[in-house]
């Protein structure tokens, strides 16, 4: 074999493992994916529905709700979670379709989902109203997505 053709060899040999090691950072949702985006879709929409009284997900996140209804921490710091992870991190992973941000998600989400539990279990036991439907759905959504994500996460072989 002439050095033209080793060389050519080794630079193919490089190639070869330089697309191994890119396809070890990458996951395929496959049909997870629906259902991740379908998951976001139900979030965006719970965002919209009552929360705490009549006041919705975007009041609660912005502050301005009923100041009587006494929102609160909890409800708050889930509603900004649930879009910056729920909504953002996750849409992020499903594009470029790393697993670290596989991971990322499926940790992001699995705290959003205790926060939202820890945000309606805040509501129940607060004077005045108690969790509207939206923050339920909001709560189900994200126990939707950490479930999938980390289902994702843990399959890469």
């Amino acid at each position: 074999m002439s050095a033209g053709e080793q060389d050519g060899l080794a630079a193919l040999r490089a190639e070869i493992d330089a697309v191994e090691r890119s396809m070890l950072r990458r996951i395929d949702p496959g049909l997870r994916a629906a259902v991740i985006a379908g998951a976001i879709m139900v979030l965006l929409l719970a965002i919209t529905l009552p929360w705490v009284g009549d006041a919705s997900g975007w009041a609660v996140l912005g502050g301005s709700s009923n100041p009587l209804e006494r929102v609160g921490l909890f409800p708050r710091m889930f509603a900004a979670i649930a879009l910056a992870v729920g909504v953002g991190l996750s849409m992020l992973t499903l594009l470029t379709r790393r697993w670290g941000l596989a991971w990322a998600s499926a940790l992001g989400c699995t705290y959003c989902m205790l926060d939202g539990v820890w945000a309606i279990w805040s509501r129940q036991t607060a004077h005045g109203s108690g969790p509207g439907i939206g923050l339920v759905l909001a709560a189900l959504a994200m126990a939707v997505l950490a479930a999938q994500w980390l289902r994702l996460a843990v399959s890469r072989r």
